[in-house]
């Protein structure tokens, strides 16, 4: 197997060990590249993407369809750039036959628009969530398991006006496209309960220096949503608890993932207590869920690992289980074009860890969101506990495809903060 990973990533090397002989050497190896963002500012969240990954090829052993994998890793920094870059590698260098990644939104819209140049591979994203990769002109070789950002905050919204009281909020997010998505569906239910977005401020992806941002956050606000994520997120927490800061807060999905929680230091304690919502919730008490934890945490030494698997993690492993499913049904054989492997993944219905995941047609996720607020567990862990759960999130959050259209695209200043949509 060959493989790029950097050595710090090379825990659950069992994967490589089961190749060692056997018949199933003699069929055609299948070649599977796996890119995730292993530098920049989103370093820990691809990390944590390749555990899940390999969480994913332990469950299915070292052939697949009766045919050896294949792994080559490539590593991206969030920028569309890098993805594109990763991609070329992988599929004009290194001939492989699938590509699973990206883990960042605008990556994923440049890895879209390359999959269609590039038929012959089937790309499965990893975890990056904007809307528009699936949304708009989507790809018929591109497939999606993981809901967007939108779809990822659904019920937030309604949680924390009708519950929390928060009936204004000012909100900070990194400049691009991801977090456009996630406030586009934050805002969308917060706005329709009633609750009233007063300012919104964007930061470049990388933002070490945030005092000029806190020094602009309003007072008279009843809370603020961060949508900031990986050293962006943390260095935020750092200066807001530095300045004062005592607002309520809101969480984006990655804001309370396990990348944050589990970062060195005392600021993310500000986190305790705060609401967010997203494809996962560490506590939750069902018995796939928690095998998937236990798999997870017995693959990797507890320095090398999060106490928990973040959401990129299986969002990766979703992505991995899925491909793996359908070679296995397919008996190695992907069809002419691929077209037999596509039309499986196309109508799978996946009974992941965080719930059943089925694809529309735009071969984009349906699945289960949940409300969840962050936790100190016993031995000091922060996590996330499950406060309701959704069923069933499409992409245009229940809202009729029409009237959904004419909202426009996320972006900084879409969606308007209105009372309804329809």
């Amino acid at each position: 197997m060959s493989r790029t990973l950097p050595k710090a990533l090379l825990g659950a090397t069992a994967v490589a060990a089961l190749l060692a002989g056997g018949p199933a050497l003699a069929a055609e190896p299948l070649k599977i590249g796996v890119m995730a963002t292993l530098e920049g500012t989103y370093t820990v969240l691809g990390e944590d993407g390749i555990r899940g990954f390999k969480v994913a090829m332990l469950k299915h052993g070292d052939t697949v369809g009766g045919r050896p994998i294949d792994i080559t890793i490539a590593s991206t920094d969030a920028s569309p750039d890098s993805a594109v870059r990763a991609a070329r590698k992988l599929v004009e260098q290194d001939g492989v036959d699938i590509v699973i990644g990206p883990l960042s939104g605008s990556e994923g819209i440049a890895i879209r628009d390359y999959s269609k140049t590039q038929p012959q591979v089937t790309f499965i994203n990893g975890s990056s969530g904007a809307q528009e990769t699936t949304y708009v002109t989507p790809s018929e070789n591109f497939f999606r398991f993981n809901m967007d950002g939108a779809q990822w905050s659904a019920g937030l919204g309604d949680y924390v006006f009708n519950e929390k009281g928060y009936e204004t909020v000012a909100t900070i997010g990194e400049d691009y496209s991801f977090i456009y998505t996630q406030v586009f569906g934050f805002a969308l239910e917060y706005c329709a309960a009633g609750g009233e977005i007063t300012d919104r401020f964007w930061v470049p992806l990388g933002t070490k220096d945030f005092a000029s941002i806190i020094a602009a956050l309003p007072d008279d606000v009843d809370a603020i949503y961060l949508g900031l994520g990986g050293g962006d997120a943390v260095n935020f927490l750092n200066q807001y608890q530095q300045a004062g800061g005592e607002a309520n807060l809101i969480g984006g999905s990655i804001m309370v993932d396990g990348t944050v929680l589990s970062s060195k230091g005392k600021a993310k304690d500000a986190l305790i207590g705060v609401p967010s919502a997203g494809p996962q919730a560490d506590t939750w008490d069902n018995e796939a869920w928690q095998a998937y934890v236990t798999a997870y945490k017995e693959a990797f030494p507890p320095d090398q690992r999060f106490p928990s698997p973040s959401l990129l993690a299986t969002g990766y492993y979703n992505s991995t289980d899925a491909a793996m499913i359908c070679i296995d049904q397919l008996g190695g054989d992907l069809g002419e074009g691929q077209s037999a492997f596509r039309d499986c993944l196309s109508n799978l219905e996946l009974d992941a860890p965080n719930g059943k995941i089925t694809l529309d047609h735009n071969r984009q996720a349906i699945g289960t969101n949940f409300v969840i607020e962050v936790v100190e567990a016993e031995n000091g862990d922060l996590l996330t506990q499950l406060v309701s759960m959704k069923e069933g999130v499409n992409q245009t959050l229940g809202i009729d495809p029409d009237a959904f259209a004419q909202i426009g695209l996320p972006s900084r200043e879409i969606p308007e903060c209105k009372s309804s949509y329809e």
